[in-house]
């Protein structure tokens, strides 16, 4: 095992369950609007929820220069009409900013992620947040999840210009922080975002496979595959294993 200076951690699903903060802020707009206009609530938020998975798996470089407020708006708006309530949107606009407030109330940290952040830090390991979310949510989100004590720099997409799976920026995060990707490990939940581009810049990686998904056929295996934040912690913190 490797001697490992820098750890990086990608945020949505890995720190803290993304998933269940969209999908319930989802949800609350969706019965609203609902109620409103008689439209099913569980198919609109299925339908939202469909654009906005599809958003954040298509990201590219291209798409950093676009505010995301807009964007989410032109999700709720294909959204609405896929289940008939037509073409709003001054409807879509209401749900878009409906949903970034209701969102926020859902943040919770998995347990045991503060812990780990506290402990690497007292080992002397210098801690990078890696997200392809943009300053324009996420800066909020790392404060009121009360992140930004752990970490010695954050890279968020559009301000450093590259996304995820990108090489490049996982070997630009390990520089910042004074470090190579040989001495650094990357820990995320997305194999296609966060493992596969931190194997090819050369980091240890810990698969925190959250949804029990499965390899890819031919895809290189991560270094370690996890399904808790606790078992990440006792692979980075054994006496015996990445020091």
């Amino acid at each position: 095992m490797r001697d490992v200076e820098v750890v990086l951690f990608d945020l949505d699903d890995t720190l803290h369950d993304d998933t269940y903060a969209y999908q319930s802020a989802a949800e609350e707009v969706a019965r609203e609007v609902a109620a409103e206009h008689g439209i099913d609530a569980l198919a609109l938020k299925a339908a939202y929820i469909a654009e906005a998975e599809g958003f954040w798996m298509r990201l590219t470089a291209d798409d950093l220069k676009v505010r995301l407020a807009s964007i989410r708006a032109s999700m709720w708006q294909a959204a609405l009409a896929s289940v008939g309530a037509g073409d709003d949107p001054a409807l879509a606009q209401r749900s878009a900013e409906r949903y970034n407030v209701y969102r926020s109330k859902y943040y919770t940290l998995f347990p045991g992620a503060t812990d780990l952040l506290r402990s690497l830090r007292a080992r002397g390991k210098k801690l990078g947040l890696v997200t392809n979310g943009l300053s324009e949510t996420h800066r909020e989100k790392i404060a009121l999840l009360r992140l930004g004590e752990f970490f010695d720099a954050v890279f968020l997409s559009d301000e450093v210009g590259m996304v995820k799976p990108d090489p490049l920026l996982f070997a630009h995060a390990c520089r910042t922080l004074g470090s190579s990707p040989a001495r650094g490990a990357m820990v995320g939940d997305r194999y296609d975002r966060d493992i596969s581009g931190a194997l090819e810049a050369g980091l240890f990686t810990i698969w925190l496979n959250v949804r029990n998904e499965t390899l890819p056929a031919g895809a290189k295996p991560p270094d370690a595959t996890c399904g808790t934040i606790a078992e990440v912690g006792r692979i980075l913190l054994a006496p015996t294993g990445v020091s």
